[in-house]
């Protein structure tokens, strides 16, 4: 089986969790990263559900692609299968990326379902903050993880206006 490419545009950037041979930065056409999915469980509980970055329609997202050895198809999909589609609330796409100086390419991603009770929709700056400000999960406070996801997307030289205005409005509302 031939290698394949698996797209990152949140935590897989910086914790992919699977073995692969190959990191190129690279740009999604077509849809964007959003605070978008409800959550209820990891950063947020059922009566104050907070914010998780999906891939929504729309824009373009710059994220990481990586590039999976063939024989481990099975396992890196299973992997990924695991940790994306716990409450199905993301589809698992072949979608095209292209990667920085290169060519496009077939990559495996997780878009947000937009019929799914979790889709949160496309809302403003002032409300995603509000929404993830206060918010705390299994995996920790929503805060923690919108203002780790901009330090880590800073550090790939990686801008998300967009994002970066929620954490701004997020860590002046816990300062």
């Amino acid at each position: 089986m031939d290698d394949f490419w698996v797209f990152g545009y949140g935590s897989l950037m910086w914790r992919p969790g699977f073995a692969h041979v190959e990191t190129r930065k690279a740009r999604l056409h077509g849809y964007r990263r959003a605070l978008c999915v409800y959550s209820h469980v990891h950063r947020g509980s059922p009566d104050q559900p907070g914010l998780v970055l999906g891939l929504d329609r729309g824009g373009s997202c710059l994220g990481l692609a990586f590039r999976v050895p063939g024989d481990l198809h099975d396992e890196v999909v299973a992997y990924l299968r695991e940790r994306e589609l716990v409450t199905n609330v993301y589809l698992e796409r072949r979608l095209v990326v292209r990667l920085e100086d290169g060519p496009p390419v077939a990559a495996l991603a997780y878009v947000v379902d937009r019929a799914h009770p979790q889709y949160a929709g496309g809302i403003d700056v002032a409300h995603a903050a509000e929404r993830v400000t206060g918010s705390v999960g299994q995996s920790g406070r929503n805060e923690d993880y919108v203002l780790n996801t901009i330090e880590h997307l800073k550090a790939l030289g990686i801008r998300d206006h967009w994002l970066e205005a929620v954490a701004a409005r997020v860590g002046a509302r816990i300062d």
